[in-house]
């Protein structure tokens, strides 16, 4: 079955009625878990939709208001269609102060904020009352803490918000009990665990079909080779492609500037830049580096991926935030490795999290995902 629309954001649509329109479509493929995380965001939307009628009527005649819904842990595997999901609840719901983010985009955000709130007394807590006024609702995509200074900021940003009266949705490929495994200093990290299981409500779906692997382009922009000469070809093939996409503009330039500092490349256009992987993910790099540069460049090039080992563990962890930003921006991505994508970090610390590297890899080579717009907006709060 072909990728279906969303729903009309006009609010004139729950999300079960989009469902049921969905589930008429040629080549519809039953799915259980699906079919109940839509009752689950039915059940959230019909509350959400009271509790603004109801506290519109409070407004102004009554000290007294509506209690806010609880949110909603979605998780499971990759390419469930969590995200699918998501999305058509939020294209469903009628309000203006909704928000959808991917996760990292929003820490992001909130470590600006922060900075930029340095002069108050508490910064975290006047970013919560600012993310406050202007979202009722947060999406959260891809929930997952595997930075020690992400992981002491939640919790008290988390219930900020919540005693904010933020309603929260968010997906993860972990369960809640899941979250920052073996990581610095875990242990406080779990009342944000707790936290989260009290004031959402927890979903697993999971035992379907991964909907990514569908469809896959004729052409793969993911080339593999294992020796010298394969390399060669490979790097023949990138070269033409690169001339082809960038049609005239390369620049002479050997670095590109990302966030004040200068980044090596092997080519450079307005709208295509090509990385050696040493260079993008061998060094210091922050998720803030790739969000720069997914937001600039429509099509991004990466060569020399290699086999990854458990003393690669730093590089394989910067690879799997690149492919996250990348995909969560629409970017295009031209490759080439050593391995196949199930071949490049399968031991190691943290593998077992390779998953989703691996799923969306795959996905950002079919068509579907090659048709999406790029997304260039600016990291702004």
């Amino acid at each position: 079955m072909s990728q279906p629309t969303l729903p009309p954001s006009d609010g004139s649509m729950s999300p079960k009625a989009w469902y049921q329109g969905i589930r008429a479509l040629p080549g519809f493929v039953p799915d259980a878990a699906q079919a109940a995380a839509i009752d689950e965001l039915d059940g959230l939307w019909h509350q959400l939709v009271e509790f603004k009628s109801r506290r519109n009527r409070f407004l102004g005649r009554s000290l007294l208001s509506p209690e806010v819904p609880k949110g909603l842990y979605l998780w499971g595997g990759v390419g469930r269609g969590k995200t699918f999901l998501m999305d058509a609840f939020y294209a469903c719901l009628p309000y203006r102060r909704k928000r959808r983010i991917h996760f990292h985009n929003f820490m992001a955000e909130v470590h600006h904020g922060m900075k930029s709130l340095t002069g108050e007394n508490d910064p975290l807590l006047a970013l919560s009352g600012r993310i406050a006024l202007s979202t009722r609702l947060l999406c959260l995509d891809e929930f997952h803490v595997d930075d020690i200074a992400d992981a002491m900021i939640l919790g008290r940003l988390i219930e900020a918000l919540f005693e904010r009266g933020v309603v929260l949705i968010t997906t993860s490929n972990y369960p809640p009990d899941g979250l920052y495994p073996n990581g610095l200093q875990r242990q406080n990290f779990l009342p944000v665990i707790e936290l989260l299981k009290r004031e959402l409500k927890v979903l697993h779906m999971d035992n379907g079909n991964d909907y990514r692997l569908r469809t896959t382009t004729r052409e793969p922009l993911f080339l593999v080779a294992d020796d010298a000469d394969g390399e060669a070809v490979n790097e023949q093939r990138l070269d033409e492609w690169f001339e082809r996409i960038s049609a005239g503009t390369r620049r002479d330039e050997p670095h590109v500037e990302v966030r004040g500092r200068l980044i090596p490349v092997k080519r450079i256009a307005h709208n295509v830049v090509w990385f050696e992987f040493g260079e993008l993910c061998g060094g210091a790099h922050a998720q803030e580096d790739y969000l720069d540069i997914a937001h600039r460049f429509p099509t991004v090039f990466l060569s020399h991926i290699p086999r990854m080992t458990a003393e690669h563990a730093d590089a394989a962890r910067r690879f799997t935030w690149l492919i996250d930003v990348l995909y969560d921006n629409n970017v295009r991505l031209v490759a080439s490795a050593a391995a196949t994508p199930d071949e490049i970090y399968a031991k190691g610390v943290s593998s077992g999290e390779f998953s989703r590297t691996i799923s969306r890899l795959s996905e950002m080579q079919t068509q579907r995902y090659l048709q999406l717009p790029h997304h260039s907006e600016s990291v702004t709060l």
